[in-house]
C-alpha cells in the first residue's frame, strides 16, 4: 500500500504501485524517494509514518515525521524552518548513541518539514506491560539501569527529551535493548537559556511540550530542565508496576504530589529513589542521570524520618545520673529525722515519696519542681558532692495523657517529652510546647490554632494538613518537618530552622519568616507565600 502524507486527504491509502493519490491528488513518492506504507500517528504538531526507501538498494525501512505548521504566513514559516533546522541538528548529534534512532534525513517540501530516521523493530514497554505483566522491583531496577546512561548521554548533549514516556521506550526486537524514540519535543537546553529579546525567540516557548501525567509542573509552566525527564521517567515507572496511567492515580491536592506509594510493594530503599525521582519541588528532585544512578547503586539509605527505637521509660520526673540515696547523706550524718524509712533497699519507693511530695502539679501550670534543690544539698540539709549532681529529664506523657490533662483545662505542657506520639486529628487550639521535646510526633490533621512553640523541637514531626495558624515558631526546630498542606497563615516564623522542612502546598499568607529560611525548605507551586501569591520556583 501507498500512504498519502497530504494533510488534507480525504482517503490516504492507495495501491502499492500508485504514483498520485487517487483521492487527492498529491504525489505519493516523497522526495521522490521515499514511499510511505503506513501511518503510525497523528498529532497536534504533525504525522508519524513508515517508509521504504526505493532509492537504496533492498529498499530499507524507515520512520519519517512530518511536521505541520500551523500558520503559512511568510514570517511564521521562516521562524519555524529556523528551529525545523536546529532541531534536525540535534538530533544528528544524538543519534550516535547504539540505544537512539539516527537521523538519516531532513527537508522540507510542499511547506511542510520532515524527518527521516532509522527505524527500530521492537515493541514499546507500554505493549510489554499490556503482554507481559507489570514489572516487580528487580525488574525496575534493571530498567533504570538500562535506560538512565541514555539519559545521561542526551543531557550531557545539552538536550532535553521532554516526552519520556513508556510509548517512547522501545524494546529492540534485535537484542532486546531499550531505545529512546520519538524526539519531536527535543529541547535545546542552552538555546532555551538565552534571552527571549524577539518573536523568533519567543515562538519557540509559547507554549508547552509533553505529556500530561509526565511532563513536572516546571516544564508545563515552559522551563524545562533535565531534572524535568527524570520526573517523567519515575511516573513511567510507576505506570510499569501499576499498569495504570498517572490520570488514574490519585493526586494530594494541596500538594500536587502523586500517591503512588499504596499501589505498589518496594523496599525501603527502592521506595526513596522513585520518591525523590517524583519531588514535585523541582530543587529536591535528583538534578540528573546519573545522581540517580548513584543512588541505585548506594545500599540502602537510612530513613531519617523513622522514629528512633523505643528506649525503656525512666520513672516520672526522673533524673538521670542520680546517686543511690543511701548516698544522700554523707557519711556519719543522721537520717533525717522527718523520714523515718530507712534508706537503702527502700531508697526506690522513698524517692517516689518525694516526687509525689514536692512535684508541682504541672496540669495546673505549677512552678517549676525544686526537688533538684533537694538533691543538691541532700536529704539531711548537708551539701552532697558536686560529682553527683543530677541531670533532670523531662517529664514524658503519653498521647491519652496529653488529650485527657487538655480536656481538664491544661493547656501548658512546656519542657515535657512527647515525642513520637501519635496524635492526629487532635484538637488542641492554643496549646503551649514552650521547649518541649515534639521530634517525630504525628499531629496530622490536627488543629493546634495559635498555639506557642517556641524552642520546641519539632524535628521529623509529622504536620501534614495541621492547622497552625497564627501559631508562634520562634527559634523551634522545623528541620525535616512534613508540613504539606498545612495551615501557618499569619504564623511567626522568625529564628525557627526551617532546613528540609516540607512546605509543598502550605499556606503561608502573612506569615513572618525570611526568605533565606524558606530557601531552606521545600516548596513547590502550590505553596502560598508570605504574600498571598502561589509560587514554588525561589
Amino acid at each position: 500500500m501507498s500512504y498519502c502524507v497530504n494533510p488534507d486527504c480525504p482517503q490516504p491509502k492507495n495501491p502499492v504501485d500508485a504514483f498520485l493519490c487517487q483521492a487527492c491528488g498529491a504525489r505519493l513518492l516523497v522526495r521522490n524517494r521515499y514511499r510511505v506504507t503506513k501511518s503510525l500517528g497523528q498529532g497536534g504538531f504533525g504525522a508519524t509514518f513508515v517508509a521504504i526507501d526505493v532509492s537504496l538498494p533492498g529498499e530499507p525501512i524507515c520512520v519519517i515525521k512530518q511536521l505541520r505548521p500551523s500558520n503559512n504566513h511568510e514570517k511564521f514559516l521562516r521562524m519555524a524552518r529556523e528551529l525545523f533546522e536546529r532541531e534536525a541538528r540535534t538530533l544528528g548529534k544524538i543519534g550516535n548513541h547504539p540505544q537512539i534512532p539516527r537521523l538519516l534525513d531532513f527537508f522540507e517540501e510542499r511547506r511542510n518539514f520532515y524527518l527521516v530516521q532509522e527505524y527500530v523493530s521492537g515493541h514499546t514497554i507500554h505493549q510489554e506491560v499490556k503482554q507481559m505483566g507489570l514489572f516487580k522491583e528487580n525488574k525496575i531496577r534493571d530498567f533504570l539501569i538500562e535506560i538512565l546512561p541514555v539519559i545521561t548521554y542526551i543531557h550531557t548533549q545539552q538536550v532535553i527529551h521532554r516526552d519520556i514516556k513508556p510509548a517512547n521506550i522501545l524494546r529492540r526486537e534485535q537484542d532486546g535493548k531499550l531505545v529512546l524514540i520519538d524526539f519531536g519535543a527535543v529541547k535545546n537546553y542552552v538555546a532555551q537559556m538565552e534571552p527571549v529579546e524577539g518573536a523568533e525567540q519567543a515562538s519557540n516557548t509559547q507554549f508547552a511540550v509533553g505529556t500530561s501525567g509526565y511532563a513536572p509542573p516546571e516544564q508545563l509552566a515552559m522551563r524545562p530542565i533535565f531534572a524535568s525527564d527524570i520526573y517523567a521517567l519515575g511516573v513511567t515507572c510507576i505506570y510499569l508496576m501499576t499498569g495504570k496511567s498517572p490520570k488514574d492515580i490519585e493526586y494530594n491536592p494541596s500538594t500536587g504530589e502523586m500517591m503512588w506509594q499504596k499501589h505498589v510493594e518496594l523496599s525501603k530503599h527502592m521506595t526513596q529513589v522513585l520518591s525523590k525521582m517524583l519531588e514535585v519541588s523541582v530543587r529536591y528532585r535528583y538534578q540528573s542521570a546519573e545522581e540517580v544512578q548513584k543512588a541505585l547503586a548506594a545500599p540502602a539509605a537510612v530513613d531519617n524520618r523513622q522514629a528512633p527505637a523505643p528506649q525503656q521509660q525512666t520513672p516520672v520526673n526522673s533524673y538521670r545520673n542520680a546517686p543511690p540515696l543511701a548516698q544522700a547523706s554523707p557519711p556519719g550524718m543522721p537520717n533525717n529525722p522527718n523520714n523515718p524509712a530507712p534508706l537503702g533497699t527502700s531508697a526506690s519507693t522513698r524517692m517516689a515519696d518525694i516526687i509525689k511530695q514536692k512535684r508541682p502539679d504541672r496540669e495546673n501550670g505549677g512552678e517549676p519542681s525544686r526537688f533538684g534543690a533537694d538533691l543538691r544539698t541532700g536529704f539531711g540539709g548537708a551539701p552532697a558532692p558536686a560529682q553527683q549532681a543530677p541531670r533532670r529529664e523531662p517529664l514524658k506523657l503519653d498521647a491519652q495523657g496529653v488529650l485527657a490533662a487538655f480536656r481538664r483545662g491544661q493547656r501548658v505542657f512546656s519542657d515535657m517529652d512527647i515525642s513520637s506520639l501519635d496524635l492526629a486529628k487532635a484538637h488542641l487550639p492554643g496549646i503551649t510546647l514552650t521547649s518541649s521535646n515534639c521530634a517525630y510526633i504525628n499531629l496530622q490533621g490536627a488543629n493546634l490554632a495559635a498555639g506557642k512553640f517556641e524552642k520546641a523541637d519539632l524535628s521529623d514531626a509529622v504536620l501534614k494538613d495541621t492547622v497552625l495558624s497564627k501559631g508562634y515558631f520562634s527559634y523551634a526546630n522545623l528541620q525535616n518537618a512534613d508540613l504539606r498542606g498545612a495551615d501557618l497563615s499569619e504564623a511567626y516564623l522568625n529564628f525557627a530552622n526551617l532546613r528540609g522542612a516540607n512546605l509543598c502546598g502550605a499556606n503561608l499568607k502573612g506569615v513572618k519568616v525570611t526568605e533565606e529560611q524558606l530557601n531552606q525548605a521545600k516548596t513547590n507551586f502550590m505553596t502560598v507565600f508570605p504574600n498571598g501569591k502561589r509560587g514554588g520556583f525561589w
